[in-house]
């Protein structure tokens, strides 16, 4: 049998899955490229998360077809890290992030992300696509940003000022506006030229710009990739005893366990295959933020633009996304100075639009209409992000979901019965808990005195402990020797 023939008998996806893996790549590369700029790290350090995410988590178990990487979801708290802990503290970071999610999928926890909100996910990403415009804003225009997320959004004005009067700024600005236009522009062209990504194309169109029109315009840095690795030493595990290092651990575990495991159930949405193992998935992320750590790189989550892509590409095996991994990986090998080349408002051109695509307009819409109050929590999970910051902003949004639930599950219907003669009678059906106790006691104390009460609360489909003695004290102070009596059956 010839090698042919072996090949498409144990492959029998194969051709299907090379080709979904260029695309992938393509995708990838300069996502990968711009969100490790966009995050204060080498740029090289973003090929390795790639590299990572495809051959580490693409071989292991659980989901078949997502692909992993460096997310621009990630990118302001990974930024926030660098500056307030240093670039030595990051490995040591996405490391512990990443046995933490090992540990989580260990003990059947990945399912449960499957319970968060989905307004409190979708106010996240809101949040963090806002910082994220804000502060690519200043990139296009080749300003430093200010280092908080309301401090970005505020000095947007003074910014936008300062590059009228400077025709460098300008330049760099045209760029980066000319690159989403691109990126735009490029979902209407033909179907044979859409198979270079439209971010891919836009990078290479500045890059001919630049070159060509010999702009004074800021380019990537290039370190080299050994050179850009940052290992951690062991002085740098002494930093997971600061409150502040443990907080970032728990903010990158949540967040990118959450996106991670939300792209599993929307990918699984675009396929037949076989369908996602939450836990198995957890842990396969975990082991690539493992790896990543030991490196000194990006965290990775699975991303949705990947993912789809490659779906849409004809993927029909994990193949396809550990090739792409290794095409990352012959990219930083073998053409590591052609990063040098790409000007930085090119990047952010490309980041900016990422963020408004995290920005879920139409399910914001979709919900005020349906769930009021689930699109009020999206806007105050998303503002309480950009004012505060990224973890205590998602735990807001918890919180007040929480809330939200146990309100809306405390449904309670108050009827009073009085035919003018004989007891007044009382009917409370439905969830009697603490949060409808002041209702419930307005309505009972507002009773008269001197006419017997009958109470019934076989209605009930639950009542809790705060209820229940609130009620017994209600009827023996009502039944007290100058007053009428009070029937209470009570469940």
């Amino acid at each position: 049998m010839s090698r042919a023939r072996t090949a498409a008998k144990n492959f029998p996806h194969l051709r299907q899955d090379f080709a979904a893996s260029l695309v992938v790549f393509l995708v990838a590369l300069p996502l990968c490229v711009g969100v490790a700029v966009a995050s204060g790290v080498p740029a090289e350090l973003g090929l390795v998360t790639g590299i990572v995410g495809g051959i580490v988590v693409g071989l292991l178990p659980g989901s078949s077809l997502q692909v992993s990487g460096p997310a621009a979801g990630l990118t302001v708290l990974v930024f926030e890290a660098v500056r307030e802990h240093g670039l030595a503290a990051l490995g040591v970071i996405v490391l512990a992030a990443g046995l933490l999610q090992i540990a989580m999928g260990a003990f059947g926890m990945g399912r449960w992300f499957r319970a968060i909100s989905i307004s409190v996910v979708e106010g996240m990403l809101a949040g963090i696509g806002l910082i994220i415009i804000a502060g690519q804003l200043y990139a296009a225009a080749g300003a430093d940003a200010p280092a908080s997320g309301l401090d970005k959004i505020t000095g947007l004005p003074g910014a936008a000022a300062d590059a009228v009067g400077d025709a460098t700024a300008l330049i760099s600005l045209a760029i980066g506006v000319g690159t989403i236009a691109v990126i735009v522009l490029w979902q209407r062209a033909p179907k044979k030229v859409r198979v270079v990504p439209g971010a891919l194309a836009a990078v290479l169109l500045a890059v001919l710009a630049t070159l060509v029109l010999d702009l004074p315009v800021a380019t990537v840095e290039v370190t080299g990739l050994l050179s850009a690795l940052q290992l951690p030493g062991l002085s740098a595990f002494g930093d997971l005893a600061s409150v502040g290092v443990i907080g970032t651990v728990l903010a990158f575990t949540l967040i990118a366990s959450a996106e991670s495991l939300f792209s599993a159930a929307a990918v699984d949405r675009l396929h037949d295959g076989p369908r996602t193992r939450y836990d198995k998935e957890l842990m396969a992320q975990g082991a690539g933020n493992a790896v990543s750590g030991l490196l000194g790189a990006l965290p990775l989550t699975a991303v949705i633009v990947r993912s789809s892509a490659n779906v849409q590409a004809g993927a029909r095996t994990k193949a396809s996304r550990v090739l792409h991994g290794l095409w990352l990986l012959l990219f930083a090998a073998l053409l590591p100075g052609a990063l040098a080349l790409i000007p930085l408002p090119a990047l952010a051109g490309i980041l900016i639009h990422a963020g408004w695509k995290l920005i879920p307009r139409r399910q914001l819409v979709g919900m005020w209409r349906a769930h009021r109050g689930e699109a009020l929590i999206l806007v105050a999970t998303a503002m309480a992000i950009v004012l505060v910051n990224m973890f205590e902003g998602v735990l807001i949004g918890l919180a007040l979901s929480i809330v939200k639930t146990a309100w809306d599950t405390s449904h309670l219907k108050t009827e009073v019965i009085d035919k003018g003669a004989g007891p007044i009678q009382v009917h409370l059906s439905g969830n009697a808990t603490f949060l409808r106790l002041p209702k419930i006691l307005d309505s009972l104390e507002a009773l008269p005195d001197d006419r017997p009460i009958e109470l019934d609360l076989s209605g009930l489909n639950y009542l809790d402990h705060a209820c229940r003695a609130a009620l017994e004290t209600w009827a023996e102070r009502h039944s007290a020797p100058e007053t009428e009596p009070v029937k209470v059956h009570i469940p």
